[in-house]
C-alpha cells in the first residue's frame, strides 16, 4: 500500500510516514528477533516498507529489513521467514555495508536518503542519526534510481542468455522501471513519491503514450498476472518501454557516472 504520509515538507526536504510509532504491535516479535540476530555480530537492523510506515496487512505483506554489515542476511531471512509464515509473507533482508554510505556518489547519496527517511531503526549503531533531512529533489531521485540503465542492461542480458525466468524476470524489471518513473514524477511536478500506482497515472498523462505499456508494466508489478515470455522481451526491447524510461530518466534526472546510455 501507499505511503499516505509520503511528499514534501515544508522546509522542502523528504516527508515519509516510516515511524517507531506506527509498527503494529503484532510485528513486534519478527523485530525483536530480527534484532538479536544484529546484536549478536554488531551489526546495525532497519526496518522499512508498509511495516515502518504502519500501511502493513498481515499474513498478506512482507517484512522489510535493511541491515548494515550483518552477517548471512539471506540465511536470517529465511529463518525468520519460517518462523512467522503466519505473519507475513516473508521476511526480506537487504544488505548494504558501512561502506555503501560512504562518500559522495550517486549510489551513496542514495543509499542515505534511503536510511534517513524510510528506515526505522532495530538494532546496533545508527549512522542515519548523523544525517540532515535531505531535499526532495533531483539528486535524491538520481540517487535512488540513476542506475535504471545498468539495470535495463542486465535485463536484456539475462534474457539472451536463455537461462532466465522471463516471467520472474519481468516482474523485477516492471517494479524497478516503475520507482524510475515516480522519479520522473517527482521532479517533472516537484514533488516527491515512491507510489507505483501514482507513478504509473501521472505519467501516462504526462505522456498518453506510454500510458498502456506503463499499466502493464503495473500489473506485473503488483503480480496481477505474471507476464508472458514474449511480453517481457517486447517491453525490454531497445524500442520498449523500459528503454523509453531510461531515455527520460537521462535527459531529466541523469544517470549514474559511467552507466550505458540508451542507444
Amino acid at each position: 500500500m501507499a505511503d499516505p504520509w509520503e511528499g514534501v515538507a515544508a522546509d522542502g526536504t523528504i516527508m515519509t510516514g516510516a515511524d517507531r510509532s506506527r509498527v503494529p504491535a503484532a510485528f513486534e516479535p519478527v523485530l525483536a528477533d530480527a534484532a538479536s540476530f544484529a546484536a549478536g555480530c554488531g551489526a546495525s537492523l532497519y526496518v522499512y516498507g508498509s511495516v515502518a510506515n504502519g500501511t502493513v496487512r498481515p499474513g498478506l505483506s512482507d517484512v522489510d529489513l535493511l541491515s548494515v554489515d550483518l552477517a548471512d542476511p539471506p540465511g536470517v531471512g529465511q529463518a525468520l521467514t519460517a518462523r512467522y509464515a503466519g505473519l507475513c509473507r516473508a521476511v526480506e533482508i537487504s544488505p548494504v555495508t558501512a561502506a555503501d554510505l560512504a562518500g559522495d556518489s550517486d549510489a551513496a547519496y542514495g543509499n542515505r536518503v534511503f536510511l534517513r527517511h524510510y528506515c526505522v531503526h532495530l538494532a546496533g549503531p545508527d549512522p542515519s542519526g548523523t544525517f540532515p533531512a535531505f531535499p526532495a529533489d533531483v539528486r535524491a531521485a538520481r540517487g535512488f534510481n540513476g542506475d535504471i540503465a545498468r539495470y535495463h542492461q542486465r535485463w536484456r542480458q539475462a534474457l539472451e542468455s536463455g537461462t532466465a525466468d522471463e516471467g520472474l524476470l519481468g516482474v523485477r524489471a516492471a517494479r524497478k522501471t516503475l520507482l524510475a518513473v515516480a522519479g520522473l514524477v517527482s521532479v517533472h511536478d516537484r514533488t516527491w513519491t515512491t507510489d507505483r500506482a501514482h507513478a504509473t497515472r501521472r505519467w501516462g498523462e504526462i505522456e498518453p503514450g506510454l500510458a498502456a505499456p506503463l499499466g502493464t508494466l503495473f500489473s506485473w508489478a503488483t503480480a496481477e498476472r505474471l507476464p508472458a515470455p514474449e511480453k517481457v522481451r517486447v517491453a525490454l526491447a531497445g524500442d520498449g518501454v523500459v528503454a523509453a524510461v531510461v531515455d527520460r530518466f537521462a535527459s531529466l534526472i541523469g544517470l549514474w557516472p559511467g552507466d550505458p546510455q540508451v542507444r
